[in-house]
């Protein structure tokens, strides 16, 4: 990556991010959300501790799952309509590269707080201890991802009146296998079991999806706005 290719995406991260952060909503809702689906978790089974424990690997991954679908209609939606991503689209520097932009800001606001609080989502869950850090590695490894992956599908329904359902319907088969990878290494930490053979899946999925989802999501913004 050239000099002038990183300023341009260093302000395109700075502009994202500046307009992101002035609708607050779209960052805390995912959060309230996540919450609320753990902590009611526990009042719906019982407070049994082996329980919980068994269940809190896959409870937290779907609430994850879901809690990134909240801002994923409007990661394409206010720039198609005041045309801004017809500027990007025109922008000197590769349009992968201004779309890997996108899709890490989205990952800064959404995955990376899921991260952050994942200590206190399992400790919700009575999740054990020495599970914790397999957990958050797959958190780590798998939260781009969710982004990465989303953005292909609000590329594709940007121009849709009401994409939200459609969007979902999209993205929701992609996630399955990320989704079964992931739980499947937090089960087996929780059991003693050895986690390595599921996280090298994890990371391969997750290089393999960085690497070309920006280039089918630069696709989908040329087709959207054309």
């Amino acid at each position: 990556m050239t000099r002038g290719y990183r300023s341009q995406l260093a302000a395109l991260l700075k502009r994202d991010l500046k307009v992101a952060l002035r609708r607050r909503s779209d960052v805390i809702n995912p959060l309230l959300f996540l919450f609320m689906v753990i902590s009611l978790f526990p009042v719906a089974i019982g407070p049994g501790p082996d329980i919980l424990a068994r269940i809190a690997p896959g409870v937290i991954w779907v609430a994850a799952l879901l809690a990134s679908l909240l801002g994923l209609e409007r990661l394409f939606r206010d720039d198609y309509q005041d045309g801004t991503l017809e500027q990007l689209v025109l922008l000197p520097c590769p349009l992968p590269l201004a779309v890997l932009a996108k899709i890490l800001v989205h990952w800064l606001l959404t995955g990376l707080p899921l991260v952050l609080i994942a200590p206190l989502l399992a400790l919700l869950l009575n999740l054990p201890l020495s599970a914790l850090p397999v957990l958050l590695i797959t958190l780590l490894l798998g939260t781009p991802v969710l982004s990465a992956v989303g953005a292909v599908g609000a590329a594709l329904t940007v121009s849709l009146q009401r994409g939200g359902a459609v969007l979902s319907l999209l993205v929701l088969p992609l996630f399955i296998p990320l989704l079964i990878f992931a739980t499947a290494a937090v089960e087996s930490a929780v059991f003693g079991a050895p986690v390595f053979g599921q996280l090298l899946l994890l990371a391969s999925f997750s290089i393999l999806t960085l690497t070309l989802t920006p280039f089918a999501v630069a696709a989908a913004v040329k087709v959207s706005v054309n």
